[in-house]
């Protein structure tokens, strides 16, 4: 009763303590977070500032400019901005121009004049006005998917584009689901600058309606506003920003740990900001993250524990001896339990293995053992019970290996295997697994012993190897078959190289004497003719050569050496700059391109795959061939000129199969067969991607020397 007299009467003091100081701290910590949720406001305010002056530069160019500033320009305004480091947050800067029907089909005119294709308009339809996107920059799939949307088709956008050309100022959008992928996607707000023919600001509002040209325009997702504009946000404050424009509340962004509540009244919103911007009217609600505290709480708290901490080891000291005995029989019965429930699992392991298991004395004799072990030995576990466990084994250990045995069991564990003879006098492969048990001084337990019978498994894995003999016999048979082959095809080759010339040549000689002696006898039907013979022969000729060189390929000697790609392909293309001087070819080769691979074949490789590029280039106006490589090590050459049908990409790479016709592009329609072979030999993989008159693009990869092993 006394203890706890003493420490009723310690608490009460602490608790007097604790509450006058405690509410002296939490006004201080208030006004402290006031005053970060106002400086979070005023950030945000200054961030759109930033967004202004960049708009606004947008239209002192377009105001500066003679025409509307072409693409190039405008991309070049806003790369000059430098948006991912110098206006975080913005997802890019646009221009959207103010048409009617005639002035959107003049726009379509100078579109296909210009080589761009037809400008389309969404969302489709007749209407007397329309702000349709011109340019969006950074331009990436999502904006060039906007290029042409109708944004005053949108009620919302109108309302601000309305405001910013009659106001001649910045306005900023109601929220609403910014444009994505051609669709609309996440929520956001947009900020309007209004453009206008003249670079006077127009005094009436029928004057800037009627020198209206467009507006430059920026948007930016409210989700991502704070992260990716990297505004500094206490992690004790959470916010939301909601847009009061209207008399409703429009949510606009909410901070991670923001907690919804019923209405703007909710007591846990500590602080209320407003702010008025671009013509809308913004409210901030902040609410504090955990307990609000500060740095004169924290010694607070530290001065009440310790008050606490010493009203209970008052209490402790009398208590303490009373719980002292308690706790120890509390103990004892757990130990107790402990270690009968530790028996009972051991017994059970024993009773249900699969594996043989008996416990042993000091002389070898069995004690216990488990059903597993009788069915092994082929009796009843009454039989086993006191008999020798060496008794049942048909080879026996000499003092050497019982020595062995004993120094591995003080070790730990000794492993062996042995051969059981059942009682029905079957032999069994068994793998004995040793271990000394601990035991109470007078136990008459002294080792345990696992007896695994693995016969069945040692006879499957004899038929393994048995196998294994067959199918490399089998091996070597295929390998000779295949360097019989091999033998063939070279005979193959010898035959195209040498007798199917000579009947070829004969053509071509004979032909070129009717040629000379014969001219004036033959008309000039019979001289086509005779040139379409000899044409055909010496075609004949190189395809022989063609399918020669092919074979090569495969049967050179490999020789495998680090490569300068990019060396390589500079040398190639300087060649065939000798053999065409007059043609104007951008190039492009990466830097640092290395591989390993044999010179000759990938010398070979760069010759047609750039070759390719050169000759289908040829009726190109701005020819344009890229060599390079993409992340994965996948090497890639493309070039802008006649392309292919996609859906014939698959003959691209078989001997003799040509996409074009013989008068607009030459060639045998080998030159890929072999780039084929060549990768194959590698270890890689090709493939080639194109459209018709759109250039082509071959991708492939030359395994390295961790991939081949």
């Amino acid at each position: 009763m006394l203890a706890g007299l003493v420490l009723l009467g310690s608490l009460l003091m602490v608790a007097l303590y604790a509450r006058g100081a405690g509410e002296r701290e939490r006004r201080l910590a208030e006004a402290s977070f006031i005053a970060d949720a106002d400086q979070l406001a005023e950030t945000v305010r200054q961030r759109l500032l930033q967004y202004e002056l960049s708009i606004r530069g947008g239209v002192a160019l377009h105001s500066a400019a003679v025409e509307t500033p072409t693409a190039r320009q405008w991309r070049g305004y806003v790369d000059g901005l430098d948006i991912r480091r110098q206006l975080p947050g913005m997802m890019g800067i646009g221009y959207v121009a103010y048409l009617d029907p005639k002035s959107l089909a003049d726009l379509q005119l100078r579109q296909r004049a210009a080589g761009e294709g037809l400008f389309t308009m969404t969302p489709r339809g007749v209407r007397p006005k329309y702000g349709a996107i011109l340019y969006f920059e950074p331009e990436i799939d999502s904006s060039r998917l906007t290029i042409g949307y109708d944004q005053y088709s949108d009620p919302t956008r109108r309302a601000a584009m309305d405001a910013a050309r009659d106001s001649g100022e910045v306005r900023l959008s109601a929220p609403l689901h910014l444009r994505q992928y051609g669709r609309e996607g996440q929520a956001g707000v947009l900020l309007f600058a209004a453009v206008y023919r003249t670079a006077r600001l127009p005094v009436s509002q029928a004057g800037r309606e009627n020198a209206l040209v467009g507006w430059v325009y920026a948007p930016f997702r409210t989700a991502e506003f704070i992260d990716r504009s990297m505004i500094p946000v206490n992690r004790n404050l959470a916010f939301r920003i909601v847009d009061v424009s209207d008399g409703q509340d429009a949510p606009l962004l909410a901070s991670d740990r923001w907690l919804d509540g019923d209405s703007a009244n909710d007591t846990r919103v500590l602080h209320t900001v407003t702010q008025q911007l671009y013509g809308r009217t913004w409210r901030y609600d902040f609410q504090h993250v955990g307990p609000l505290t500060s740095a004169g709480m924290r010694e607070l708290q530290a001065t009440l524990i310790t008050g606490v901490v010493a009203s209970l080891l008052l209490f402790a000291m009398v208590m303490t001896l009373a719980q002292t005995q308690s706790r120890a029989e509390t103990l004892a019965h757990r130990l107790s339990d402990s270690y009968r429930r530790s028996e009972q699992r051991f017994r059970n392991a024993m009773q249900y293995s699969a594996i043989g298991m008996v416990l042993l004395d000091r002389n070898g004799a069995i004690l216990e053992s488990n059903p597993a072990m009788a069915e092994i030995a082929g009796v009843s576990q009454a039989t086993l019970s006191g008999t020798l466990f060496k008794g049942y084994f048909a080879d026996s250990h000499d003092d050497v290996t019982r020595t062995q045995e004993m120094q591995a069991l003080r070790e730990g564990v000794h492993r062996s295997t042995r051969r059981l003879r059942r009682h029905d006098g079957d032999i069994r492969e068994v793998h004995l697994a040793s271990t000394l048990m601990p035991g109470d001084d007078g136990s008459d337990v002294a080792r345990l012993v696992q007896v695994d019978d693995v016969t069945e498994r040692l006879r499957a894995e004899a038929q393994v190897h048995a196998l294994n003999r067959t199918l490399e016999s089998r091996v070597e048979q295929r390998t000779r078959e295949l360097t019989q082959a091999n033998h063939e095809l070279e005979s193959f080759a010898y035959i195209v190289s040498h007798d199917l010339r000579a009947p070829l040549r004969s053509i071509d000689g004979f032909g070129r004497i009717l040629a000379e002696r014969y001219d004036a006898v033959i008309d000039a039907q019979g001289q086509d003719y005779l040139a379409r013979v000899r044409n055909a022969a010496s075609r004949m000729d190189e395809l022989i050569d063609a399918l020669l060189k092919m074979s090569r390929i495969s049967r050179g000697e490999f020789k495998r050496a680090p490569l300068d790609l990019t060396r390589m392909a500079t040398d190639v293309l300087s060649e065939l700059r000798q053999t065409e001087p007059g043609r104007d070819v951008a190039v492009r080769i990466a830097p640092g391109l290395q591989a390993e691979g044999d010179p000759a074949l990938v010398r070979n490789l760069l010759e047609n795959l750039l070759g390719n590029a050169w000759k289908f280039t040829a009726n190109t106006a701005r020819a344009t061939i890229e060599f390079g490589v993409e992340p994965g090590g996948v090497f890639y050459v493309a070039d802008n000129g006649a392309g292919f049908n996609a859906d014939y990409a698959g003959k691209l790479f078989r001997p003799f199969q040509r996409l074009h016709r013989d008068d607009e592009f030459k060639g045998h329609g080998v030159g890929l067969a072999s780039v084929r072979r060549i990768v194959e030999r590698h270890g890689g993989t090709i493939d080639a991607t194109g459209r018709p008159d759109g250039g082509a693009t071959f991708r492939f990869t030359l395994a390295s020397v961790a991939q081949r092993r």
